[in-house]
C-alpha cells in the first residue's frame, strides 16, 4: 500500500472523522488544548521510536509548539482551519484505537506517522511562518 492510499484511507475512516468532529471543540477551549498537548507529549515519550523516526518526532514536537503558542495567545497567525486540522491529527495520534490500532507492534504507529507527515506537507506555508516567528521570538528573548 502506498502512502497516498494509506492517507486516503485514514482521512476517510470513521476514526479520523471522529477526531475531526472533536477538533473544533478542543480548538476553542484552551484547557482542552493544553490537556491534549500533555497527552501527545506523553504518548511521544512512551511509544519508544527506533531508527529513522526523528523526522516524525520533530514534526509532532513542532505541532505541539504551534498549538501551545496559539493557546497561550503568543502566536495569533495560525488560521482556524489549520489549527483544527492540527488538533484533529493530534487527537487521532493519541487515540489508541484508529485505522491501525496502536497496540499492534511496529505497524500500529504507521498510520499516525503517515498522517503527521502528510499534515506537515499540507500546512507547509503555515509551518514556515510559525518557524520564522518562533526563530524571531528566540532571538528577541535571548538578545
Amino acid at each position: 500500500m502506498n502512502d497516498e492510499s494509506l492517507i486516503s484511507r485514514i482521512l476517510h475512516s470513521i476514526f479520523f472523522r471522529k477526531a475531526t468532529g472533536k477538533a473544533g471543540r478542543y480548538a476553542s477551549n484552551t484547557s482542552r488544548l493544553f490537556e491534549l498537548i500533555k497527552d501527545v507529549a506523553g504518548k511521544l515519550q512512551t511509544v519508544g521510536f527506533k531508527g529513522n523516526m526523528t523526522e516524525f518526532q520533530s514534526s509532532v514536537q513542532l505541532l505541539i509548539r504551534m498549538v501551545k503558542a496559539y493557546s497561550s495567545g503568543a502566536y495569533k497567525n495560525l488560521p482556524w482551519k489549520s489549527l483544527v486540522s492540527i488538533v484533529a491529527v493530534l487527537i487521532y495520534f493519541v487515540s489508541p484505537i484508529d485505522l491501525i490500532p496502536d497496540f499492534l507492534p511496529v505497524i500500529g504507529i504507521t498510520d499516525d506517522v503517515a498522517l503527521v507527515l502528510w499534515l506537515i506537507k499540507t500546512l507547509g506555508d503555515d509551518i514556515r511562518k510559525f518557524s520564522e516567528w518562533e526563530k524571531n521570538e528566540k532571538t528577541i528573548n535571548i538578545g
